[in-house]
C-alpha cells in the first residue's frame, strides 16, 4: 500500500510549487532553492528552479506529487533556470536561453562554444547583478536528442558541416521551441530582459511572445581549431549575428 505523504512534507512543498497553464496541460515550477555555485574558483549563490510538464491540469499538489513519485523521472529530462539577483522586480536583467549540451556543458568538449557560454554567461549574470540562466533540457543538437547528435558528429567528421548534418539525418537544421521558457519567465518577471544571444530566432521568439526585450548582448569566444568551422556554419548558414571584436572572421 502507498504511504500517504505527511502534513509536514506537503506544507513544506505546497509554498515552493507554482502551476504554470500551457497550450498543452500545465507546467509546473518547483522553487527557490538556494544553489551556491562555484564560478571560475569563487562561490556565487544563484536561487534555482525546476520545471516540469504535466497534461494533468490541478492545484491538488498532493495529487501531483503522490503521482510523480510512483513514475521514474531519472529517465526524462527536466529543465531549470539559475536566477540572481532581484529579478522579479529589478529594473535591468540579463538573461539566457541556454540549450542543454552534453558534450560541452559536461566534457567540455571544443568541437563548439557551448560550455564556454554556459559558465560566460552566469559570470555575466552575476556581474550584472540580476538576471536568470535558462538550461533547456530538450534542446540537445538544435532539437534532435543526444543519439542523433552522435551521428551528426559522425557526419561531421566526414565533410559534412552542422547544418549539412542535421538535414542529412532527416531533421531541419534547428527544431527548437522556447515557448515553456518565455512561460517560465513571464510566470517570474514582467518587467524586461537584455537577451545574451548570437542568434536571432532566440530574440524573435521573445519579441512574439509579447515580452518586452530592452536589448540584445552577444556571446562569442572560446574560439579555437577545433570549433572555427562550427561557429562560420552558425553565421553563415544558421543566420547568427556576428559580432566583430569577438567572433571568428568570415
Amino acid at each position: 500500500m502507498k504511504q500517504m505523504l505527511s502534513p509536514n512534507v506537503l506544507s513544506v512543498l505546497e509554498d515552493k510549487i507554482k502551476l504554470i497553464k500551457s497550450q498543452k496541460g500545465t507546467i509546473y515550477l518547483v522553487g527557490p532553492i538556494r544553489l551556491p555555485v562555484n564560478l571560475y574558483g569563487e562561490t556565487v549563490v544563484f536561487k534555482w528552479y525546476c520545471w516540469l510538464n504535466c497534461d494533468e491540469v490541478t492545484e491538488d499538489f498532493e495529487r501531483i506529487i503522490e503521482k510523480l513519485s510512483s513514475a521514474n523521472l531519472a529517465e526524462f529530462q527536466q529543465s531549470s533556470v539559475l536566477v540572481y539577483g532581484d529579478f522579479e522586480y529589478g529594473d535591468d536583467a540579463i538573461i539566457r536561453f541556454h540549450s542543454i549540451c552534453h558534450t560541452g556543458d559536461i566534457f567540455g568538449s571544443k568541437r563548439c562554444d557551448c560550455g564556454f557560454q554556459l559558465k560566460k554567461s552566469m559570470k555575466m549574470i552575476s556581474e550584472h547583478g540580476t538576471g536568470a540562466l535558462f538550461y533547456l533540457a530538450n534542446h540537445e543538437g538544435r532539437g534532435i536528442g543526444l543519439f542523433s547528435k552522435a551521428m551528426a558528429y559522425v557526419l561531421q567528421e566526414n565533410g559534412y558541416d552542422t547544418v549539412e548534418a542535421n538535414e542529412g539525418l532527416g531533421f531541419v537544421d534547428d527544431s527548437r521551441n522556447y515557448g515553456d521558457a518565455i512561460l517560465v519567465l513571464k510566470a517570474l518577471r514582467s518587467k524586461p530582459v537584455t537577451l545574451m544571444t548570437n542568434n536571432p530566432k532566440k530574440l524573435e521568439a521573445l519579441k512574439s511572445s509579447g515580452l518586452e526585450v530592452s536589448g540584445r548582448q552577444p556571446l562569442w569566444g572560446d574560439v579555437s581549431e577545433y570549433n572555427e568551422k562550427y561557429l562560420q556554419t552558425k553565421i553563415r548558414r544558421s543566420g547568427h549575428l556576428r559580432d566583430k571584436e569577438t567572433c571568428p572572421n568570415d
